[in-house]
């Protein structure tokens, strides 16, 4: 792996989301590595409006951070992965689980599906 420059963040509002977030802030610190927060809209979170989850966070981000906001539409790892990609992100940081319907599972399926299909390394924080 070589160096990380840019990171990407899914988020969403969730508990695990936020602690992505602090890990990807801190992960950036260490790194002098840029971020990048994707919110993607989509059916299960359709109620909470994507201005809400980043205020949140901009609290968070140390003044000297470059950081950038995304907001897409539609099927969920699709959006994350296509961002990666045209952002040239070196590392994707999210949350295990997020709103989604089955809260049971140990991985969500959206992070599952973008751990299977990242061409760049995936922390999926718990």
């Amino acid at each position: 792996m070589g160096s990380i420059n840019k990171i990407l963040v899914p988020v969403d509002g969730s508990v695990n989301g936020c602690k992505a977030v602090d890990e990807a802030i801190a992960f950036a610190e260490k790194c002098n590595a840029s971020l990048d927060f994707v919110y993607v809209a989509s059916n299960i979170n359709k109620d909470i409006p994507s201005h809400l989850v980043f205020d949140r966070i901009w609290e968070k981000i140390p003044e000297n951070m470059k950081a950038t906001r995304h907001v897409e539409t539609g099927n969920v790892p699709k959006a994350i992965l296509k961002i990666a990609d045209s952002e040239k992100s070196d590392m994707i940081i999210m949350g295990s689980r997020g709103l989604g319907l089955f809260k049971g599972a140990l991985i969500g399926s959206v992070s599952q599906k973008v751990v299977e299909e990242s061409k760049v390394p995936v922390m999926v924080v718990k």
